[in-house]
């Protein structure tokens, strides 16, 4: 199972969200680098979503975002995933 966080913009300008960016950028790659991480980006609308391998990892993750934390990210949600199309799901 893996879990999925969505993000809701909070309607922070670009300034503001690129003044955060090199913190936020920091958390990501410590996920990254443990094989935690499956996907992450924006949307257009400059919302976002994550792709964890484990609820874990997803859950420690929204505690130590900047983007979260400091409010560039409204609201946000976990969402438990079973990703089953893939021949190598886990």
């Amino acid at each position: 199972m893996k879990a999925v966080v969505i993000g809701e913009a909070s309607g922070a300008t670009m300034e503001a969200i690129m003044s955060v960016y090199p913190r936020h950028k920091a958390v990501v790659e410590k996920y990254v680098a443990k094989g935690e991480v499956i996907g992450i980006g924006p949307f257009a609308d400059r919302g976002n979503m994550a792709i964890f391998k484990s609820r874990a990892a997803a859950e420690q993750f929204v505690t130590e975002d900047p983007f979260i934390l400091e409010g560039l990210v409204k609201t946000f949600v976990i969402r438990d995933w079973n990703d089953t199309m893939l021949p190598d799901s886990e």
